[in-house]
C-alpha cells in the first residue's frame, strides 16, 4: 500500500448535512498522513468526465458548519454500466488517483463496490444519507441533523393542529426505511407513525383512529414515511372518506429535510469517519464502509452493508403506542 500517493474523494446520491465535515476531515487527515487529495466534483459523473481539483487545507477551511456538499453531487446512469466505470478507471489512471473514498448511501456504495472489485481498486465508503438505512452503523452522516429539522417543523405544525383541532399527516423522507418517521414520531410526541416495516392496513388505521382520537384529543400528528403508493396524501384521503367528521391536513416536508447546518453529532461522526477512512487506506483496507457503532468507528465490508437489511427495532412501535394514549 506504499504505492498509494493520491486519494480521490467524492460525494454521490442525495446530499446530507455533514458531508462537508467529512470532506474536511478526509482532506486534512490525508494531507497530514502524506497523501495528495483530489476533490472530485459531481460524484461519479465528475469521475467519468475528469472534473476534479487538488485540495489543500485552505480549500476545506470554514466548511464544517455548512450543509450540502462543496463537491456537488449527482446520480450517474453512466456509472451503472461497465463502460462508464471503465471511463472512470481511465480517469483515475490519468490523474494518478490510487484510492477512492465515496461518501453516499446504498446506491453510491453499491457503485463503489462494483468499481473496486472490477478493477482491483482500493475503495472506502462513508455512510452519507439522511435515511440511516445502511447496515453496520448506528447512525449515518446527516441522520441526526434531519431528525432535528423534522422535530422543529412538527413542533410548529402541532401549534396549528391544536388551534384548529385538526389531524395532520406529516410526510418525511426515508426511502424504503422508517427510521426517520419512527424516531421523530417519538421525539415529537406524535400519535402514530406509519412506516414501511409495519404497513398500516385498513383495520390498523381504524384501530389508531379509535385509540388516538378521543373526546379529549381532537387534534393529532401522524408521521408517515414517503411512499409512491401509500404516502401522507393516501392516508389523509382515507380518513376524509371513512371519518368525515375530522378535519384533515397534509404537510409534506420534502427537501427542506436535507438542508441546514449539520448538528454537533453529525460533525463529530463525519470527522471521526473521515480520519478512520484515511487510516483504513493506510492499513491496506479496501471495499469497506466506515461505520460508527458503540461510540467507535468500525470497518464493514461493502458486501454486508449493502446486502444486509438494517434491523428496525419494532419495540419503538410499542413505545409510541403507549405514550400516545
Amino acid at each position: 500500500m506504499s504505492k498509494i500517493k493520491t486519494i480521490g474523494i467524492l460525494t454521490s446520491g442525495g446530499d446530507a448535512p455533514g458531508m462537508n465535515a467529512a470532506i474536511r476531515a478526509l482532506t486534512r487527515s490525508g494531507i497530514c498522513n502524506g497523501f495528495t487529495i483530489k476533490g472530485i466534483y459531481r460524484g461519479y459523473e465528475g469521475l467519468i468526465h475528469d472534473e476534479m481539483k487538488t485540495f489543500t487545507t485552505e480549500d476545506v477551511s470554514g466548511i464544517i458548519n455548512r450543509g450540502g456538499t462543496i463537491l456537488k453531487t449527482a446520480r450517474s446512469k453512466d456509472f451503472m454500466t461497465p463502460e462508464g466505470r471503465q471511463k472512470a478507471y481511465e480517469t483515475c489512471k490519468k490523474e494518478g488517483i490510487d484510492a477512492l473514498v465515496v461518501i453516499g448511501g446504498n446506491g453510491s456504495l453499491t457503485g463503489a463496490w462494483h468499481f473496486g472489485v472490477e478493477f482491483d481498486f482500493p475503495v472506502v465508503g462513508l455512510p452519507g444519507t439522511i435515511d440511516n438505512d445502511l447496515y453496520g452503523t448506528d447512525s449515518t452522516i446527516g441522520y441526526d441533523t434531519t431528525m432535528n429539522t423534522i422535530v422543529e417543523c412538527v413542533d410548529r405544525i402541532r401549534d396549528t393542529a391544536n388551534s384548529h383541532e385538526r389531524i395532520f399527516f406529516v410526510e418525511v423522507m426515508g426511502r424504503e426505511s422508517g427510521f426517520l418517521a419512527q424516531y421523530c414520531a417519538i421525539a415529537c410526541g406524535a400519535e402514530a407513525a406509519i412506516v414501511p416495516e409495519e404497513l398500516t392496513d385498513e383495520d390498523q388505521l381504524k384501530e389508531f383512529m379509535s385509540r388516538g382520537i378521543r373526546k379529549s384529543k381532537k387534534s393529532c400528528i401522524v408521521i408517515v414515511s414517503e411512499s409512491p403508493k401509500c404516502g401522507a396524501m393516501y392516508y389523509a384521503e382515507r380518513v376524509k372518506n371513512e371519518f368525515p367528521e375530522f378535519d384533515v391536513r397534509v404537510s409534506i416536508l420534502g427537501h427542506l429535510q436535507r438542508g441546514g447546518s449539520p448538528s454537533a453529532l453529525d460533525r463529530v461522526f463525519a470527522s471521526c469517519m473521515g480520519v478512520a477512512a484515511i487510516q483504513a487506506i493506510k492499513e491496506g483496507q479496501r471495499n469497506v464502509m466506515i461505520g460508527y457503532r458503540n461510540d467507535d468507528t468500525v470497518l464493514v465490508p461493502f458486501s454486508e452493508c449493502i446486502r444486509t437489511d438494517k434491523r428496525f427495532d419494532k419495540r419503538l412501535i410499542t413505545v409510541l403506542n403507549e405514550l400516545s394514549i
